[in-house]
């Protein structure tokens, strides 16, 4: 056995005065950190005036999201984050945090999940049978609809139309932007700005959207297996069930989570693809094999074990939660530095993902990475280096969710489509909450 080195702890060179580092993340955040990791494990970043550290490092990443106690999601970003998103799972403080995630663990059972798979799949087939050879579609836009299709009726027994889904759409990605540049520029949300009109009058479609979809489900009451159902059932440890605010809350961050970031997982995954022709001739060559055209069952995943793979893959790369925020509570040491009280600690799986002294070639697109090895059984992936849902007890309740609608989609559409990329298209990164590409146009070509 090797002994993990003591963290080293550093400052970023090239602060402006008063600024810090904002300019350089503000022009390229996801340039500027994963350029952190030369400087040390526990890097510290001046943001506008606020102290901002960034574990570089597995171990501590993993210690920051498993002590809810010290590193906590309070102060005011977290005040502003809830005042607008809600006092849910996503966004609660610790000491909130395990009586909600009762309430809603037997919405995420195993049972439950059996059945949003079989409507998962007709979903995912209503998409593939819209399609039509030759068509140019923006694939952003499309993996939206399906996964806010699959959101609304999975979880709430509810069915959304094109022309609301298109609203959401909209409205969900100002919020995503405004809440960004909110978290980053805090004095920004004081200003009359067009944009902050905008992103108010997205806030206020969102919430009359999730009015509208528990006022369906209290209409419905018990007689729908859903995940609002459960909701409207739950009770804690007491006995006591969700009030009111509490249950929209909760279906404000659901709809966020099971529409936005599972479509970004496929729509970065469509894209590297359409960059990687063997990769997708494999992922061809296992939907011919396993589905024979078909739309896939949760039967058929534990054979499509590239599919899987290339989910992974994409995640590893890709990872929707990019940056998570959470604030010291009280006077701690990491990685032999004192964080005071009051700082903030920026957590990125991006960074901690494409360290070379983690993943061989970290930048390039290889699904083989996660091969098991013949003699050990296991990918060449270090254990606990791998943490796009977070880690311990904050890690993504809705993870398994997550992973059944992106592999059954990619493995559904693959069988019957091949997407290929728009000449001249450059695809980037929209500067938002969830890691999304901004547009991607690809032509749609029908496979035998």
């Amino acid at each position: 056995m090797t002994r993990t080195p003591p963290a080293t702890w550093a400052t970023a060179p090239a602060a402006w005065p008063l600024l810090g580092h904002l300019p350089a993340f503000a022009r390229d955040p996801l340039g500027f950190l994963a350029g952190l990791p030369a400087h040390g494990d526990l890097v510290e970043v001046g943001l506008g005036g606020r102290r901002v550290f960034v574990p570089c490092r597995p171990d501590l990443a993993r210690r920051i999201m498993a002590d809810g106690r010290a590193f906590d999601r309070t102060g005011p970003v977290f005040d502003r984050i809830r005042k607008d998103l809600g006092n849910g799972l996503a966004t609660c403080p610790h000491a909130q945090h395990r009586r909600q995630r009762l309430l809603i663990q037997p919405a995420f059972r195993r049972e439950r999940t059996e059945r949003y798979a079989a409507l998962m799949r007709e979903e995912i087939d209503v998409l593939g049978r819209s399609w039509r050879p030759g068509q140019i579609v923006d694939v952003v836009d499309a993996m939206f609809t399906l996964t806010t299709s699959v959101a609304v009726r999975t979880l709430f027994s509810s069915r959304i139309d094109a022309r609301a889904t298109a609203a959401l759409r909209q409205c969900l990605d100002v919020f995503l932007r405004g809440t960004y540049v909110r978290t980053l520029l805090p004095v920004t949300a004081c200003l009359p700005t067009p944009a902050n009109r905008r992103y108010t009058r997205a806030l206020a479609h969102w919430r009359r959207y999730v009015c509208e979809l528990v006022a369906e489900g209290r209409r419905r009451g018990s007689s729908a297996d859903d995940l609002l159902s459960a909701l409207l059932e739950a009770c804690d440890n007491d006995r006591a069930g969700m009030t009111e605010r509490e249950l929209s809350d909760q279906v404000m961050v659901l709809v966020l989570a099971g529409a936005e970031t599972t479509s970004a997982v496929l729509s970065w995954a469509w894209q590297l693809l359409g960059r990687h022709p063997e990769t997708e001739e494999q992922l061809f060559a296992e939907a011919n094999a396993v589905l024979h055209g078909r739309a896939a069952s949760l039967e058929d995943l534990p054979r499509l074990e590239h599919t899987g793979h290339v989910v992974t893959e994409t995640l590893r790369l890709y990872p929707p939660a990019w940056a998570v925020l959470r604030t010291v509570t009280h006077d701690t040491e990491l990685a032999g530095h004192r964080l005071p009280v009051g700082a903030s600690v920026l957590f990125s799986p991006y960074i901690l993902h494409r360290r070379a002294d983690l993943y061989a070639d970290p930048d390039s697109f290889r699904p083989d990475r996660w091969l098991p090895d013949a003699h050990t059984g296991r990918s060449s992936v270090p254990p606990g280096a791998f943490l796009p849902f977070g880690a311990g007890a904050t890690r993504c309740i809705g993870e398994s969710f997550a992973l059944t609608e992106a592999a059954l989609a990619l493995a559904s559409l693959a069988a019957r489509w091949r997407l290929r990329p728009v000449p001249g298209h450059a695809v980037r990164a929209a500067a938002r909450t969830v890691l999304a590409p901004r547009t991607l146009p690809m032509e749609v070509l029908a496979r035998r």
